[in-house]
């Protein structure tokens, strides 16, 4: 009997070509742990430990087609991620790019010691008070520049 796929996440946009990455994939990269506290709408205040590679290193390895040695045309990049539910949140390249914010934000393996491989990655953004962009099961990452 066959197991059953693992999620991935594809990572599309502009990239030398689109890539899906599973749990397992994503552990492959230098993994860091961060202990969060946010305010979920429907939860309240949840404090929970993430482990996952640095967002920003998962987009270098992605291959972007984005010239890292100009700064402004680097703040114009988005990056959207979307969740096995149809929720959708938005982080900036300027806030994971080492040049400006450098934020540690996560693509968490891991939630609480408990692996991610079935239910898919999530983001962490430590700095965030609201647990919004923290997107379950992400199923896409979408990398460019906001149409006018």
């Amino acid at each position: 009997m066959r197991s059953p796929a693992r999620p991935a996440v594809r990572f599309h946009g502009r990239l030398e070509a689109p890539l899906d990455l599973t749990v397992d994939a994503l552990r492959a990269l230098p993994a860091h742990r961060v202990r969060v506290t946010f305010d979920c709408l429907s939860g309240g205040p949840q404090e929970h430990g993430f482990e996952g590679p640095k967002l920003w290193d998962v987009v270098r390895a992605a291959r972007p087609q984005v010239d890292l040695r100009g700064r402004r045309q680097r703040l114009r990049l988005l990056l959207e991620v979307a969740g096995a539910d149809g929720h959708r949140a938005v982080l900036s390249w300027a806030e994971i790019d080492p040049e400006f914010g450098g934020q540690q934000i996560l693509l968490a393996t891991s939630i609480d010691g408990a692996p991610l491989d079935e239910a898919g990655p999530q983001p962490v953004v430590p700095a965030d008070l609201c647990g919004a962009r923290y997107v379950s099961g992400i199923t896409e990452v979408w990398l460019g520049e906001p149409v006018h």
